[in-house]
């Protein structure tokens, strides 16, 4: 087995069929850092959620389509476009920070 190339890896993610985000300030949550990354959360108007992923932890694709799987499960929306910049944080920061986002963009405080 070959060693990972270095340099960013860029994933595109996209989920139809949810319900309409609605209009809002763009969301920043998140530090990008030694095992952080921040997520940007923007409405587009469009019918989808849009995720596009730029990370240094290359070769975890089916890991970071399962946890963006299970965030869509469970706050199913569209019209987002969410851009994340990871510099290897584990599947459970990824979570919570998402979370964090949606919190915020709905007005909600943790």
């Amino acid at each position: 087995m070959n060693p990972p190339t270095p340099g960013i890896e860029t994933l595109e993610f996209s989920y139809g069929g949810g319900r309409p985000a609605g209009r809002f300030p763009p969301v920043l949550v998140g530090v990008v850092g030694s095992g952080n990354l921040e997520v940007l959360l923007e409405a587009d108007g469009g019918a989808a959620l849009n995720v596009h992923v730029e990370t240094s932890a290359r070769g975890f694709g089916p890991i970071w389509k399962a946890v963006l799987d299970d965030f869509h499960g469970r706050h199913p929306l569209a019209g987002l476009t969410i851009s994340i910049n990871d510099m290897g944080a584990t599947p459970a920061v990824v979570s919570l920070r998402l979370d964090q986002a949606i919190a915020e963009m709905t007005g909600a405080r943790p």
